[in-house]
């Protein structure tokens, strides 16, 4: 996170063209709400320092018997680490952590892992922070740092798969249209560390710090944070997730038959075991920040939904139909409106494709049918500043956006149809791109509908 400075690096190509005061005040709620939901500050918040005393939420740890160990992997682990650096700084023994982007800390070891297909990065480090697992003792203290992306970003396969059956399998997964939770059954169930295999490992004490990056409520942790938390699924939920997405036939051997033998199942109890779990940030909290900026900057303003599925293109398609007939006729709300949705839509991928992500063909599917509606802007993007496997956090369009496109030589339908979101956007200015946000809470949308021109 960029303190006290703008998030957004392109803004001044954001708003060069378009709508632009409706692209202001879009651009505007979202860093207002990526600044809301730093975690870098929540996790200050949560855990405090006294001489010898430990304060994290409402539990007490005296510290002067214990060492200190921090692990973690996801999108959201490194502004985590750092607060916990900063505020224990030499009590911490030891630390790894594995993240999407290059950073440093003095005390906790962080590296740059695969994602959102696994690397050899990844796997190198989920065998030393298993490694780690060994030196700790019962009376010391681990905090565990696993949030959105530590599914790929830390992969250590189950006994008899290879890493390169574990890349083939999550191609597989990703472009299948499944959902996380469908996805991570599988992968929880070829993995030798996840669906709270780690937690088992583990004699010291565990603090869960996380962030949700999952549709619904929050304490569906195995989804969220899936080594150090009981899990839901099973070896039948894997199967069954692989054959409802006809992957089945297309599943390297070796996870075909580890998934039929169903040996180890997943820990789903966690009775007797010291794990404590703090959620820092949600969705939730993104999407009430933004209906707060949006009503100071003199909008109304509707959360539509938090749990937000479906095909990007078509959520896309079917949110410019609703925000035409507020334009057109005062309903279900009278503009100047800001609506608000958050969750995560998918991307189903066959063949060939270009390069992309949900939150840009969201927006690109909504251009489509916004021609000539200037008093309509839309924008969506990853809240941790990528989108898909790109680095473009998402995009923004507006009712100029479609004729623009045209008068480029470039064609939004056929791009959407070849997943090819990012070039288009890039061409006509409009792809987002973020500084480091500090946080991962799924997808923010927004969608801002003026008054007609003239009106009071």
């Amino acid at each position: 996170m960029q303190n006290g400075k703008e998030i957004i690096k392109n803004k001044k190509q954001l708003v060069s063209h378009g709508n632009i005061e409706g692209r202001k005040v879009a651009l505007d709620i979202i860093e207002y709400s990526l600044k809301a939901i730093d975690t870098y500050e929540a996790t200050k918040k949560v855990v405090r320092l006294d001489g010898e005393m430990l304060k994290v939420g409402h539990l007490g740890f005296d510290l002067s018997k214990r060492n200190i160990y921090v692990i973690g992997a996801g999108k959201a682990s490194f502004p985590i680490a750092k607060a916990l650096e900063n505020i224990l700084g030499e009590r911490i023994k030891e630390g790894i952590v594995i993240e999407k982007r290059d950073d440093k800390l003095k005390r906790i070891r962080v590296v740059k892992g695969g994602h959102p297909i696994p690397n050899e990065v990844g796997y190198k480090w989920a065998k030393k922070i298993m490694e780690l697992t060994t030196k700790m003792k019962e009376n010391d203290l681990v905090f565990c740092l696993f949030t959105g992306g530590s599914s790929a970003l830390m992969t250590l396969p189950a006994e008899g798969i290879s890493l390169e059956d574990v890349q083939t399998m999550t191609d597989l997964l990703l472009k299948s249209g499944a959902s996380i939770e469908e996805i991570n059954a599988v992968r929880k169930h070829i993995s030798a560390i996840k669906g709270g295999r780690l937690a088992v490992a583990i004699p010291a004490e565990i603090i869960n710090l996380t962030v949700s990056d999952v549709i619904g409520d929050w304490d569906v942790l195995d989804v969220i944070t899936g080594p150090t938390v009981p899990d839901r699924s099973t070896f039948a939920d894997a199967v069954s997730t692989l054959k409802k997405y006809m992957l089945w036939d297309k599943t390297p051997l070796s996870i075909k038959d580890h998934l039929h033998k169903a040996r180890f199942e997943s820990p789903k109890d966690f009775t007797g075991m010291r794990v404590h779990t703090f959620m820092l940030s949600t969705n939730k909290d993104a999407c009430e920040a933004a209906k707060k900026r949006a009503e100071e900057l003199g909008f109304n303003a509707k959360i539509l939904s938090t749990m937000m599925e479906g095909e990007s293109r078509e959520v896309g398609i079917a949110l410019s139909g609703i925000s035409k007939e507020i334009e057109k006729h005062d309903r279900p709300f009278a503009p100047p409106i800001v609506l608000i949705s958050g969750g995560e839509t998918t991307v189903t991928i066959e063949g060939e494709c270009g390069e992309g992500g949900p939150n840009q063909e969201f927006v690109l599917g909504f251009s489509l049918k916004i021609g000539g509606n200037e008093n309509i802007t839309v924008a969506s993007i990853g809240t941790d500043g990528t989108d898909g496997p790109t680095n473009i956090a998402g995009g923004i369009a507006d009712g100029c956006t479609l004729k623009r496109a045209r008068e480029m030589g470039i064609d939004i339908f056929k791009n959407l149809m070849n997943h090819n979101a990012s070039y288009a956007l890039e061409r006509l200015g409009d792809a987002i791109y973020t500084y480091p946000t500090g946080t991962n809470v799924m997808d923010l949308r927004l969608i801002v509908i003026q008054s007609p021109k003239g009106d009071d």
